[in-house]
Parts: C-alpha cells; structure tokens; sequence
C-alpha cells in the first residue's frame, strides 16, 4: 500500500496538492500530518520552512492537526500511525537521513508506509529517497536530482528501467502501491 509523493518544492503545483488530497481520501479538516523540518540547518533552506508549512495548511489540513517533529526524540509506531502523512521538508539531506538512523526513525517510517501512510518529500526529503546514499531510504531504485531547469518526461515510470529521474519545481513522482508515474 505504498503512498509516496516526492517532490522538488512541495505543493508549488496545485496538481500536487490535489493528488495528496486524492490519495489521502478524507476530509483535509480530519487530516492528521508530521511536519519533519529536521534537513534545514541553513539559512537558505530554513527561509523556505514557512512555506513547507503553508502546503499543508493551503490543503485545508487545521494547524492542530499539524505536528512538528524534528527526529530529536525516539517516535514508537503507535504514535506514528495516528497520523495520516508526513510532509519531511528540504535543506542536508545527509544530516536528514543521519538524524533518521540516530532516532530509529527509519523502521518506524517503513512500516507506516508499508500500512498505507503517505510519505511527502519536498527536495532532500525526496532525494534521501533515491539512490544516492548507500543507506538511503530505498523507495526509488535510481538517482533523482531535484530542483532541476527541465525535467525528465511526465508520465509512467518503469522501475525496473529507471536509471535518473531530473524533477522541476512543478513535478512529482507519485508512487501508489506498483504504479509510479511523474505528475506535472
């Protein structure tokens, strides 16, 4: 039951948010999220937090529903699963997946999106994703850069085919259950 929406810059693109919506299948008042800011220790990608932020609540989720995580403590499965979605935002990507390890977050995270929670990566909240990092998080079986000035065609992905995948601002890869597919 795999639900995996990875992006470059979140909702930028409504289409996005609106496939989330699809995905999520409730009412965006009853949508419970984990907003995991962790990845940005600089300046610039700290700047875009706010906006991160605004995605979720721009999709109708209440501010109440949101929680902020930022992988400082241990999180049990039994908390995780009251949520829906996590939205986990850009900045290091290696300092993200690190502090991931160090919480035993990791097998938390699997195990939520293997029970058909929906993983939300904007930027290297994706690229942790992607083969890149030896001990990446395995959902996407090749490179992806993120950010990209074109990208690579929207449409049906082949796993078994995929080497690279370029993402612009407005394009996702939505992974639900065995289809994966580039939404622009």
């Amino acid at each position: 039951m795999k639900k995996i929406i990875l992006t470059s810059a979140g909702f930028e693109n409504k289409l996005i948010e609106h496939k989330f919506l699809d995905i999520v299948d409730k009412p965006s008042n009853k949508i419970k999220a984990l907003w995991i800011p962790t990845a940005a220790i600089y300046d610039d990608a700290k700047a875009v937090l706010p906006m991160c932020m605004e995605d979720l609540l721009n999709a109708g989720i209440l501010p109440e529903n949101i929680k902020t995580y930022d992988l400082d403590l241990e999180m049990k499965y039994e908390e995780m699963v009251t949520y829906d979605a996590v939205y986990v935002c850009g900045g290091d990507s290696r300092y993200l997946l690190d502090k991931m390890y160090e919480a035993n977050f990791v097998s938390v995270l699997k195990r939520f999106i293997d029970q058909g929670g929906i993983y939300i990566g904007v930027s290297a909240g994706s690229y942790i994703c992607a083969k890149g990092f030896e001990d990446n998080l395995g959902f996407l079986p090749c490179t992806l850069s993120v950010h990209c000035m074109e990208g690579s065609v929207a449409g049906d992905l082949d796993m078994n085919q995929c080497e690279h995948i370029n993402l612009t601002n407005n394009q996702a890869i939505i992974m639900e259950d065995e289809k994966c597919y580039i939404l622009e």
